[in-house]
């Protein structure tokens, strides 16, 4: 047994240094697949040692004493710490990671306005905390809805934090986006690259076409049909998620904790030569032409050291255009709604229309 722990201690040694994964909603569906990929080094690597901090509420404390149990009973090598609380000035301090799931989810004759609100409030907090004691480098992902609006609160309510570090999940949308196009082209899904996901996560959500590959070839060489690009591909990954509620009576769970995996995988590895992934981030200094001061998604690549850059050689056509800036117009007007949370005056709601993923419902 001494030699066996004296080999362990070896192993130990190589590691890296610990890094703090700070959860939120973390006895939520979400977490409860994602909680085990961290713990398993399926992010950082089999030498990253991690300690998980996992934040609730009052009425879920004893759900997460639940998952705690779980997550020591697992007995995973790499996972040096597992703490939990319903204090983020407690479970975000030294936080490199803050992952944001937890929201309240949209109930029968709730307004959006109202959602906006009422969620905008629990980040508007968060970030306050990230901002007093999170690591000052913390790469934050905003998986609660409405996320792109939630994710500009938050980085608003930290002006110590560096505004690109605050990130919008839409990468669960880009993997729907090339699972529809690789089961068209009759490839599989590892020949689709170059996939992007513009503006909101919501219904105005832009896949992109234009600019996506297939084995290396421009998606419209491969795919000529242009109106099932334009109608049947745009509007099923739009919707995807609430046909998935109707299937399944939940929202998705499983396929959203791994896209949050991917999400972190793609800042923490380098982005292959020539290809990019979907991220929504601060729009400000954008080389698109983008209104500057909302969160957006768009194509990033990174080296793999958590930071990344705006991809800039894109293809634009009118069609692509024209549905960025219906995108933005909702990402505008959610900002204008949320003003008395991001420090910007009294909120003003004329919101051009109810777009929200039917999920949110």
């Amino acid at each position: 047994m001494l030699a066996a722990a004296s080999m362990e201690d070896e192993k130990t040694k190589s590691w890296k240094k610990l890094v703090n994964v700070s959860v939120s909603g973390a006895a939520g569906m979400i977490s409860n697949h994602l909680l085990f990929k961290l713990a398993s080094g399926e992010v950082f690597g089999q030498d990253q040692p991690i300690a998980l901090k996992l934040l609730g509420s009052e009425r879920s404390l004893q759900a997460l004493e639940g998952v705690a149990m779980e997550l020591e009973d697992s007995l995973y090598p790499l996972l040096r710490e597992v703490s939990i609380g319903i204090d983020p000035y407690v479970i975000f301090e030294d936080a490199d990671w803050a992952l944001l799931i937890g929201a309240k989810p949209r109930g029968p004759g709730v307004e959006r306005a109202a959602l906006l609100d009422i969620n905008g409030q629990i980040f508007a907090e968060q970030g306050k905390a990230l901002n007093a004691v999170a690591s000052r480098n913390v790469k934050v992902i905003v998986v609660g809805n409405p996320c792109n609006t939630n994710a500009l609160i938050c980085l608003k309510n930290a002006p110590n934090l560096p505004a690109k570090n605050f990130h919008a999940l839409t990468r669960l949308d880009e993997n729907r986006a090339k699972c529809q196009l690789a089961l068209k082209a009759g490839v599989f899904y590892d020949k689709i690259s170059n996939m992007t996901i513009w503006g909101n996560h919501s219904t105005t959500q832009v896949p992109d076409f234009l600019n996506a590959k297939i084995n290396g070839r421009p998606v419209k060489e491969v795919i000529k049909d242009t109106k099932w690009l334009e109608e049947d591909f745009t509007i099923t990954v739009q919707k995807r998620g609430g046909v998935l509620i109707q299937k399944w009576g939940r929202s998705s769970a499983a396929s959203t904790a791994v896209s949050i995996v991917d999400a972190m995988r793609s800042l923490v590895t380098p982005t292959p030569e020539g290809d990019w992934f979907s991220t929504g981030v601060y729009t400000t200094g954008n080389p698109y032409g983008i209104a500057e001061d909302i969160v957006f998604s768009m194509p990033c690549r990174s080296k793999g050291d958590g930071d990344y850059e705006l991809v800039k050689d894109v293809a634009m056509d009118d069609f692509l255009w024209g549905r960025i800036k219906k995108s933005e117009a909702e990402l505008i007007a959610e900002k204008r709604c949320v003003a008395h949370l991001t420090g910007e005056g009294n909120a003003f709601c004329d919101l051009p229309g109810d777009t929200m993923l039917p999920g949110e419902m």
